[in-house]
Order: structure tokens, then sequence, then C-alpha cells
């Protein structure tokens, strides 16, 4: 298995991040693609099997915590998350790449943009992305308040396996009525989910939630692609990837009508053809786009 060394702990252990490095080495436009929480780099199974059959080279690495990668005690806010990201694009001298985060994953793109001047990138694509700032206060009023925050950490302090079946469910809009992804589905989430390391979890959890990325966003000056479901309930359109767009005025903002937060999957063809357009083409700007799901 491939690892890159992003660092030590604080016993001096190396902390290894697991990628998958997919499709032709000589390719010229590289994706690299940074999954949400509480998933791992699996989540992308269906974009790292179509993206290298256009001519692109794909990277997908799991973060820090989960999946194969290492699962240290700390680390796990936005900066170090950033330089983690870091690693991945030096050790693997990553050029004219595309950034694409989904959920938690857009805030690391936001704040690697910011902290490291978007060395190496050429493109970001934020889905269902966390930014700008989830949390609700004063100066973002937009946001979601704070108790639907303490309720996840007491949910995953009280029976975590309960709580990330319950929110599997929701993050694809599973009900009585629609049922988007099936129970094996359901069940592969929750076995890496479940992998992943306990305080990785909620320090992520914590994280994503009261990590401002207003001014991270003012620091992109490249192509900018925003995608985001209407009917999402995780990261709710109105706190996020409308917001996202304001910072944005330039990127092109496509959102998928009645789709749920994990729109990787309930939608998978169309985000592929999106990304791929938007990595071999560039941006349309535009009003926002719709697509209309019959269920």
């Amino acid at each position: 298995m491939n690892y890159i060394k992003a660092g030590t702990d604080a016993y001096g252990n190396d902390i290894k991040l697991f990628y998958q490095d997919l499709g032709s080495s000589s390719a010229q436009q590289t994706v690299v693609l940074i999954h949400g929480w509480p998933l791992s780099s699996a989540m992308w199974d269906y974009q790292l099997a179509e993206l290298p059959a256009h001519g692109l080279r794909v990277v997908a690495y799991d973060r820090r915590g989960f999946g194969k990668s290492s699962q240290p005690w700390d680390g796990y806010d936005y900066d170090t998350l950033a330089a983690d990201l870091k690693a991945v694009l030096d050790t693997l001298d990553l050029q004219n790449v595309t950034l694409v985060g989904f959920s938690m994953g857009g805030g690391e793109v936001a704040r690697y943009m910011s902290l490291y001047g978007g060395a190496r990138v050429s493109k970001v694509a934020f889905i269902s992305a966390v930014t700008p700032y989830m949390l609700k206060t004063e100066d973002n009023p937009d946001g979601v308040d704070q108790s639907v925050f303490d309720e996840i950490t007491e949910n995953l302090l009280k029976d975590r396996a309960d709580f990330l079946q319950t929110f599997g469910k929701q993050f694809y809009g599973v009900s009585l009525i629609s049922k988007p992804v099936s129970q094996a589905h359901l069940d592969g989430d929750f076995a890496r989910a479940y992998a992943a390391s306990y305080k990785a979890t909620l320090d992520c959890a914590n994280a994503f939630a009261t990590t401002d990325f207003r001014q991270d966003l003012t620091q992109i000056h490249v192509p900018a692609l925003i995608i985001h479901g209407d009917s999402d309930k995780t990261v709710p359109i109105e706190s996020s990837g409308e917001l996202t767009a304001n910072a944005l005025p330039s990127a092109q903002y496509i959102v998928y009508e009645g789709e749920p937060h994990g729109l990787f999957f309930t939608q998978k063809d169309r985000l592929n053809d999106d990304l791929i357009a938007f990595v071999k083409e560039g941006v349309t700007v535009n009003e926002p786009v719709t697509t209309t799901t019959f269920y």
C-alpha cells in the first residue's frame, strides 16, 4: 500500500497517510480528492473508477485518523489538516492540480489555499462543502445553531455506532419513501466510519463546526466550482453552498435539485461529468443550475 509521511506524533512515530494514485503519471492534469467526515477516501469509488478513464491523474488519500491512515491522538485542526494536504502534493510533486473537497474536505481546500498561497493548484471544487462557516453567530446569522453540533457530540459520546448508522441515513436522504441507496451501501459506509479513530471523529466534528473559512475564501484566485444539493440536511445549502457562491462570485455554482448531502453517490454520473468538464474545460459563470431527480 502507498503511504505519505505527514510529520510525527508526540511519541516520534511517523504519521502516515494512505493514498491511491490512479491514471497516467504523465497526465497534464491531476485531481486530488479530499473525502468527507466520517468516511475515508473509499467514498470516492465511483469517481476513482471514472475520472482516470478521461486522461486525468487522480489521487485520493485518507485523512489522518480515518481509513488506512495513522490515528494519532491530535492534529485534527484545519491548519494541521491543510499541512497534511501539502505533504501529499509536495511528496508526489503534483502540478496543475484541481483540489476537490467534499463536505469537511472543502475546509481543507480553503485553508490550504490561504496558508500556502494556492501552490501547485490551478482549480478548486467545493462539493457539499462546509465553507464558509457552519456555526451560527452574531455575524453569521445564516449558520447552524450550536445546539445541533452539541447534539452530534453528545450522541457520539453516548453511542457512536448508533449515531453513525442514523447519520448515514440522513447523509443520503433515506426515508420511508425515498431509498436512494441500498442497505448494503449504508452498511459499507458504517464499517468505514466505525473503523476511524474515535478521537478523530469527535475532534473533526468540532473542527468543521467551529472553523471560520470566510477569510480563507478571499485568498482563492483560481477558477472554482461549487456543487450542492438543495435537499442537503447535513450541510444545509443556505448555510454553505449559497454563501460560498456569494464569497466566490466568479465561481460556477451548480445546484442539484432534490439531492441530499451524499450526492457523490446519488448523482455519481452527473457529478463525474461536471468534474471532468470543469477540470478539462474550465468555469462557466452563470446563474445556479438545477438538476431534477425523479424518484
